[in-house]
C-alpha cells in the first residue's frame, strides 16, 4: 500500500510517469523501506495507463463488492469538498433519551445466597 500511496503522491506532484527511483525517494524521505519488487510491479502495471482511468474504473469495481452485515446503520462520510458544509451537518441532532430499565439483579438470576 505504501508503494501505491507514494506513486500517487509522485502523480499528485506533477511528475505523471514516476521511476522506481522517484518512488524510493518519496518512501525513503518518510524512512519507510522500499521493496524493488512490488515498485517494479506496480510500474509494470500502471505502465502506458492514465491514473484517473485507473481510480474511476478501480471505484466501480469496489462498488459491486458487498460490505457490511446487516442491521447497522451506516454514516456517510462527507466527500472531499473541503469548503462546502453538508445540509445534515448544519442541523442541530437530536437525540433521543432512551430509558434504561435498572435491573435490580445483577447477578443474572444466580445469586449465593437465594
Amino acid at each position: 500500500m505504501k508503494v501505491v500511496a507514494a506513486y500517487l503522491l509522485a502523480v499528485l506532484g506533477g511528475n505523471t510517469t514516476p521511476s522506481a527511483e522517484d518512488l524510493k525517494g518519496i518512501l525513503g524521505s518518510v524512512g519507510a523501506e522500499t521493496d524493488d519488487d512490488r515498485i517494479q510491479l506496480l510500474l509494470s502495471e500502471v505502465k502506458g495507463k492514465d491514473i484517473t482511468e485507473l481510480i474511476a474504473s478501480g471505484r466501480e469495481k469496489l462498488a459491486s463488492v458487498p460490505s457490511g452485515g446487516g442491521g447497522a446503520v451506516a454514516v456517510a462520510a462527507p466527500g472531499g469538498g473541503g469548503g462546502a458544509a453538508a445540509p445534515a451537518a448544519a442541523e442541530p441532532k437530536k437525540e433521543e433519551k432512551v430509558e434504561e430499565k435498572e435491573d435490580t439483579d445483577d447477578d443474572m438470576g444466580f445469586s449465593l445466597f437465594d
